[in-house]
């Protein structure tokens, strides 16, 4: 549609650009999103697998119920069989149980890890790369210091200095994990911050902040959400690190890195239920959310071209 103005003696100016197309609303847009990430074959499949684990964790305790409480020494390294699908542990327990109790912390652990660092990171890499000057140069080299050292390493002499539990290892892998994640989102508010329509609001006067979270850290979720899968895995693997070297949370609490632990006490004779289960667990768990962030940094991806 044409706008003929008049000038400031009367006469009509030419009439002004076209107006741009209307953009698709948001249920177009999450459509269109669905609809890439639904062609992601590998990708849908780590959903699945991720689906399967979760309500293998949350729900399988509700509907096979075991006591992972209470040893029983009558009930100790019991093969698979006769009430006891995948045997019993060092203690009585039984291992398809242990498994489930174990995966929820396990995937607790993760997603609240990778919840805390995908925060910390979109905060410092917003603040970073839309502020600029001497605060972008220092939050980087701090960034740049912390990368050059082994995440196992860092995490291994914080675990050594507080007591290990559920929290304090949730704690210390969320504020080791936004190093990445601070590093992408510097790297795109780079660029958004020069697009026409940040400039536009710069000029009419918003606050710097407002601009900030609703046209800068708004346009960099994607990024954050792909990122945060692999955080999770990443959280996953360094919490069974920490179980297998004996830091990680005592009993009562389990995880998947701490019953391969156990079971490797007893690789000699033969008690392979101990031992392959949980490491199935992870290696599968890990494997998904893998798929998964890698199928929605595709479509994150595509999305940014098009656009």
């Amino acid at each position: 549609m044409s706008v003929r103005v008049p000038d400031g003696a009367g006469a009509p100016v030419a009439a002004v650009a076209e107006l741009p197309a209307v953009a698709p609303d948001r249920a177009a847009r999450r459509h269109l999103l669905l609809r890439d990430f639904l062609g992601q074959k590998m990708g849908v499949l780590g959903l699945l697998i991720i689906v399967v684990m979760i309500l293998f964790s949350f729900v399988g305790p509700l509907v096979y119920r075991t006591n992972q409480v209470q040893t029983n020494v009558l009930a100790i390294t019991l093969a698979p069989g006769g009430g006891h699908p995948l045997g019993t542990d060092a203690v009585g327990y039984d291992v398809l149980g242990r498994l489930m109790f174990a995966g929820r912390s396990s995937l607790e652990v993760g997603v609240a890890a990778a919840a805390i660092a995908a925060f910390i990171g979109t905060f410092v890499g917003a603040l970073a790369g839309f502020t600029g000057g001497w605060l972008d140069a220092v939050l980087m080299r701090i960034v740049d210091a912390l990368v050059a050292i082994p995440a196992l390493l860092l995490v291994l002499l914080i675990a050594t200095l507080v007591t290990p539990s559920t929290g304090t290892v949730i704690l210390v892998l969320g504020m080791l994990s936004w190093l990445t994640t601070a590093r992408l989102v510097r790297g795109e508010v780079l660029v958004i911050r020069r697009l026409d329509y940040v400039r536009a609001a710069e000029s009419f006067g918003q606050r710097r902040w407002r601009i900030l979270y609703e046209h800068v850290v708004r346009n960099v979720v994607g990024t954050v959400v792909v990122q945060a899968t692999f955080e999770v895995a990443n959280a996953i693997l360094l919490l069974a690190a920490l179980s297998f070297l004996g830091l990680g949370p005592p009993p009562p609490a389990a995880n998947w890195g701490g019953m391969l632990t156990d079971g490797l006490n007893f690789i000699a004779d033969g008690y392979w239920w101990l031992i392959y289960p949980a490491g199935v667990c992870i290696v599968v768990t890990v494997v998904a959310f893998n798929l998964l962030g890698d199928a929605l940094r595709d479509v994150v991806e595509v999305r940014l071209r098009s656009r």
